[in-house]
């Protein structure tokens, strides 16, 4: 066989494609994200093969309840913890199923991010707050003063 245009990696029959460097006008599919295989193998029942995410997802769901109940600081808590665990468990494993939604380090610094301000804002929360952080109090004072 002779190929006189351009080729790059043979096609699934062993045909050589012709390569070009113009993106498809039309775009058939995305690329999974770096992790998002299964995080059970393939003979794993669905729930266990996606347990990163439901796992995720069950903390904050019983964070919201709390939140719902009455237990605002608790609650919160536990959103900001579930968030900071997912993005423990994108960090920690090679594959975490549907909890991989781009790029690694843009999953863990979301989540990150996401959950640590979440975390610290319930901490944070009047009245009787957990954590005080000065430069803030004297930051509102500055902004909000008469003078």
């Amino acid at each position: 066989m002779t190929v006189v245009d351009p080729v790059s990696a043979p096609d699934a029959s062993g045909r050589p494609r012709r390569a070009t460097r113009r993106f498809p006008l039309f775009t058939r599919d995305t690329a999974r994200p770096e992790g998002g295989g299964r995080a059970a193998p393939g003979d794993a029942p669905a729930p266990a093969r996606q347990w990163p995410i439901l796992a995720v997802l069950l903390v904050a769901g019983l964070g919201l309840l709390l939140t719902a109940l009455d237990l605002f600081r608790i609650g919160t808590l536990l959103i900001g913890t579930a968030l900071l665990v997912g993005g423990a468990l994108r960090w920690l494993l090679p594959g975490v199923g549907m909890l991989a939604v781009r790029s690694r380090f843009t999953d863990i610094a979301t989540y990150g991010v996401l959950g640590l301000s979440i975390a610290l804002l319930a901490m944070m929360a009047q009245p009787d707050p957990w954590l005080e952080i000065p430069f803030l109090k004297d930051t509102l004072h500055f902004t909000v003063s008469n003078s």
